[in-house]
């Protein structure tokens, strides 16, 4: 399970730094549920730009907030955004992404 965590550290500060084009979809398995959703106001839309919402991200060892983001739009595609689901006793996190990527 170490491993795993630094890996999904590692990663997601690769993604964090890559540009849109190169970033990936990301799934890390989770042993504990995320914080309560925080209420946050959504940014107003922007033209040419999808807006990321606010989310908990996993950094590997816990649940980090990170602020909403504005995101060059993709033309004919669709932005998933970020997201924890619960199967059965494990948590995911999957990372923003392209429908594409």
């Amino acid at each position: 399970m170490r491993n795993r965590s630094v890996v999904a550290a590692l990663t997601l500060g690769l993604l964090a730094g890559a540009g849109v084009a190169q970033a990936r979809s990301i799934e890390v398995e989770i042993g504990v549920a995320p914080p309560p959703e925080r209420e946050v106001i959504v940014a107003a839309p922007r033209p040419g730009f999808i807006y990321e919402r606010p989310h908990y991200t996993w950094d590997g060892r816990a649940y980090v907030w990170s602020e909403g983001r504005y995101i060059e739009e993709r033309p004919g595609h669709i932005y998933v955004q970020p997201m924890v689901e619960p199967r059965g006793e494990r948590y995911y996190f999957r990372s923003g992404h392209w429908d594409d990527d």
